[in-house]
Parts: structure tokens; C-alpha cells; sequence
């Protein structure tokens, strides 16, 4: 399970990445939703986890918070939120 939040965080990073790209800002709409259910799957994961090696998710949930947090700026400067 902290494989899957390892490649949910770098998935969303890869998409934010790409909805720099000018003219395809509207991905955001999608980038958004997708890090945020990530990021909250990989905080469950790492509240239920009893192992010591819990390093997986805290970076699948850094990297969501982070495509997240990027994701916002983004879609504020091009406009896309009211």
C-alpha cells in the first residue's frame, strides 16, 4: 500500500509538472482532485501503519501536498478560480 501512495504522489507531481505547460492549465481541474485523494490516502496509510519504515507514504503524502499546493497557485494566477 505505500508503493501505491508512492507512485499516487509522483503521478500527481508529473501532472501538476505538466499543467505548467502554457495552454493546458485546465488540467489543474484534474490535477486538484487526484492529489487530494492521494494525499488522503496516504495519510491513512501512514495513521494505520505499525511499520518503522514508514518513509513511502510520508513522500507520497509530501508530494501530493506539494502537487496540491502548486496545483491552487496555478490555477489561481491563470485565472481559473473565482
Amino acid at each position: 500500500m505505500q508503493v501505491l501512495c508512492l507512485l499516487w504522489g509522483i503521478s500527481a507531481i508529473l501532472a501538476m509538472l505538466i499543467a505548467f505547460i502554457p495552454l493546458l492549465g485546465a488540467l489543474n481541474w484534474l490535477v486538484i482532485p487526484f492529489a487530494g485523494v492521494g494525499a488522503i490516502i496516504s495519510a491513512i496509510v501512514l495513521g494505520t501503519t505499525r511499520s518503522t519504515n514508514k518513509s513511502m507514504s510520508l513522500a507520497g503524502l509530501i508530494c501530493c501536498g506539494i502537487a496540491l499546493v502548486f496545483g491552487l497557485i496555478r490555477l489561481a494566477l491563470g485565472g481559473g478560480i473565482l
